[in-house]
């Protein structure tokens, strides 16, 4: 193994992916991290953390949290799942992917280690993340659940701060099949005493998390009853809102790098993150909060979300791809004024397929298409399956192939849109 992607291969072939195979890649509890944390000195107790859970928002979340500590002068680590083009993009420091020799030679140097463990692969990304972190001496790491939480193999740290966004129905073959057992298993990641900042209060489910709460003895806050975001507006690519905190204006016009309507909610608990940040010794000024919001892209180097890859005609894509994901997309498009609605659109197979395809409008045309990984629901049979919710169009299995047709067909005032799966959008080549 000389090469990065010969070691990345390694990793897909040796180590079971869940991104890949589904289900079957998950290793139950926590036995596999702690024995690899050990083994390497236990790397996540050398930096404060913050750790974040949910099921819409959380790699929003985690980008906007790494941009404002960056833009206050703060050396930030940030582990996140899954990626998008590069392995690497998963483990950052200040916004840089983490080298490809460091990859392949922390491979190399505990192949052995993980042949005796046999861990899954997002619990050798988990410790090849802590053990960066540790080498790069940051000041703070966000880590960002893979799935779920309590069995989560991030959910080893003790962090300063606990986020998690929101709670919608998605993975429920693995975390459960109601709200509540999937809240369960969020609130896993809230610990002895650490502050916990729900970013939506969801009044159905609210419960759940005040009693982990209590029995954690852990400072519970709902950060939408104390922060609302209104006369909210799209403007040159940017979301532009008033911020008030317990009913004062805290910032007029924050500007929003992330254009998503759906990032008001992130941004009421990534604001009450840093408000327990300063509690606890951090120094984050409003000029810093400003400044990561407005630049989280440049600063992180997120993609997929509610992207513009072109404009005329305009060309958008977004990672949301469960229920509640496609309804934020769907109230996006509101937002824009156009002709036709033209939709490439693809899915891996464990979701519900039936009611993403109930929500998606009648009208658009659609390119129906497929990730190239196993976990895929083939093409064909989501055209039938589409067919039956009245929605019309045609197979084009390559995403790249669906989007040129796309436009081919288009008029400079028509709207594509690609997404469907974090991994439709992962394989454009102009993303």
């Amino acid at each position: 193994m000389n090469s990065f992607q010969e070691t990345v291969k390694y990793l897909y072939e040796s180590l079971p992916m869940f991104e890949k195979v589904g289900s079957s890649a998950l290793k139950s509890g926590l036995d596999n991290i702690s024995a690899l944390c050990e083994a390497l000195d236990n790397p996540q107790k050398s930096f404060p953390s913050i750790h974040i859970a949910g099921t819409n928002g959380k790699g929003s979340s985690s980008h906007f949290l790494a941009a404002i500590l960056q833009a206050a002068g703060y050396r930030v680590g940030l582990f996140t799942s899954p990626h998008l083009k590069s392995f690497a993009e998963r483990i950052k420091v200040n916004g840089e992917n983490i080298p490809e020799e460091i990859v392949v030679n922390f491979v190399q140097n505990h192949k052995v280690l993980f042949e005796k463990l046999n861990p899954s692969f997002f619990e050798m990304t988990t410790i090849l993340g802590f053990d960066y972190f540790k080498s790069q001496k940051v000041d703070i790491a966000i880590i960002e659940t893979g799935l779920g939480g309590r069995l989560d193999s991030t959910n080893i740290i003790q962090p300063l701060v606990s986020l998690i966004t929101n709670i919608s129905l998605d993975h429920q073959n693995i975390l459960g099949d109601t709200l509540a057992k999937i809240a369960g298993e969020k609130a896993g990641i809230i610990k002895q005493g650490v502050p916990v900042v729900l970013s939506e209060m969801q009044e159905s489910i609210a419960e759940v998390f005040i009693q982990a709460a209590e029995a954690k003895k852990s400072t519970i806050t709902f950060a939408s009853s104390e922060f609302s975001l209104i006369n909210k507006r799209l403007e040159n690519g940017y979301l532009i809102s008033d911020v008030f905190h317990n009913g004062s204006l805290k910032y007029k016009d924050l500007k929003s790098g992330l254009p998503g309507l759906y990032q008001l909610k992130n941004l009421a608990g990534v604001l009450e993150t840093t408000n327990v940040l300063n509690q606890k010794g951090f120094k984050i000024d409003e000029t810093a909060i400003r400044k990561g919001i407005e630049d989280v892209v440049g600063l992180t180097g997120l993609k997929g979300r509610w992207q513009v890859l072109e404009t005329d005609p305009m060309v958008v894509c977004d990672t949301g791809h469960n229920e509640a994901g496609i309804m934020e997309v769907l109230n996006q498009l509101k937002c824009y004024s156009y002709k036709r609605l033209f939709m490439v659109f693809g899915v891996v197979k464990d979701k519900d397929v039936s009611k993403i395809l109930a929500l998606l409008p009648k009208e658009a045309i659609y390119y129906f298409c497929m990730p190239k990984i196993p976990r895929a629901l083939d093409a064909e049979v989501l055209y039938q399956k589409a067919e039956q919710y009245g929605l019309k169009g045609e197979v084009e299995k390559d995403v790249n192939c669906a989007l040129q047709k796309a436009k081919a067909a288009a008029s400079q005032d028509d709207f594509i849109f690609i997404g469907g799966s974090t991994f439709v959008v992962s394989e454009l080549d102009n993303l």
